[in-house]
């Protein structure tokens, strides 16, 4: 069999032809997806958002942030849930957006262990895991945002209430899920807190759980005041919880004889503190807590960082963030609300 050479003029043109070939196909290979592969850096980022449970004033608040970063950045954005504040209720969102094979998910953990071995296999899928608000175990996430110091959350909410009573009476904490990572560590703070000499005359006599649910959270605030009948005091480190509480004091004429405090947007909390039933209480800004952790989960899937302590990352209006031990990112401090400005704040 003879072989023909081409004429030097079709032998280069063929090389052009192969090499505009294999330029297309890195080109196509390079998509722009969220799970990686080509230039990180131009990859939109596509995040799902999955709360301890939607319809939560404070979640949809996060929510907000998160859309907003999303919108800078040129990514995706969506929050999924249950209506229920369980574990067990969200595990079934983990396993779909696997499925979905979203860039990364955002998760508040009404359990930090029971959701672990899910997000591990999203991990293993080439999905980038974010926790906020409520950790995970660190070794199901690559990062933890956290909305403040825990110890500064936990020992701050019983300084106010102890201002607010002159340091003396019985008093109730009005918690969320008795799983819930964030609640629990605040609580150990508040303990801790009242161990020292200045609150000898305080005595803790229950904590309670509401399961951030509005119905329970309301019913179990009035159990306290039947129960306790000299109660002088409910911490709520949870928006549900510090509202239900309020209104339970509110509905039973107990303003001024019952103090609430703990962690409640302004938005919800303005009437009762407009009409004397709360004095003051705590929160960051919860829509730069969702802001920042979408930043987050971006700075992951675009491979800026990887979860590993000394990283930082640029997060847009708020400016740079590194990670600290265990990864975890700090929003920054709290902040009081009383009527004298409440005013200044919408979320």
């Amino acid at each position: 069999m003879k072989l023909h050479r081409l004429p030097p003029a079709r032998r280069g043109a063929g090389l052009l032809l192969v090499l505009a070939l294999v330029l297309a196909a890195c080109a196509n290979d390079d998509d722009g997806g969220s799970t990686g592969g080509g230039n990180a850096a131009a990859t939109k980022p596509n995040v799902a958002f999955l709360p301890k449970a939607i319809d939560n004033p404070y979640f949809d608040t996060a929510a907000k942030g998160g859309q907003e970063a999303a919108t800078e950045l040129g990514g995706e954005f969506k929050q999924v849930g249950p209506s229920e504040s369980s574990a067990a209720a969200q595990l079934p969102f983990i396993n779909t957006l696997t499925q979905q094979k979203v860039g990364a998910i955002v998760v508040s953990a009404n359990d930090p262990n029971a959701l672990a071995p899910a997000l591990k296999r999203a991990a293993q899928s080439g999905i980038k895991v974010v926790s906020y608000d409520s950790d995970v175990a660190p070794d199901a996430r690559s990062v933890f945002v956290n909305q403040a110091s825990a110890e500064d959350l936990g020992r701050v909410e019983v300084q106010v209430l102890a201002k607010q009573i002159g340091n003396k009476g019985e008093i109730a904490i009005l918690s969320a899920a008795s799983t819930a990572t964030n609640q629990n560590t605040w609580i150990d703070f508040m303990k801790d807190e009242l161990t020292k000499p200045e609150y000898a005359d305080m005595k803790l006599v229950k904590v309670a759980y509401g399961n951030d649910d509005d119905a329970k959270s309301l019913t179990e605030a009035q159990g306290l005041m039947q129960a306790y009948p000299n109660l002088k005091g409910i911490i709520a480190p949870t928006t549900v919880g510090i509202a239900a509480a309020a209104r339970a004091v509110q509905s039973a004429g107990k303003k001024g004889k019952i103090a609430v405090t703990g962690l409640g947007t302004p938005n919800q909390m303005r009437e009762y503190v407009k009409d004397g039933t709360v004095t003051e209480f705590l929160l960051w800004d919860v829509q730069k807590l969702g802001y920042l952790a979408y930043q987050a989960a971006a700075a992951l899937i675009q491979g800026k960082i990887t979860g590993k302590q000394g990283e930082t990352f640029e997060a847009g209006s708020l400016g740079s963030y590194t990670l600290g031990d265990k990864a975890e990112v700090l929003l920054g401090k709290p902040t009081s609300f009383n009527k004298d400005n409440i005013d200044q704040f919408d979320f």
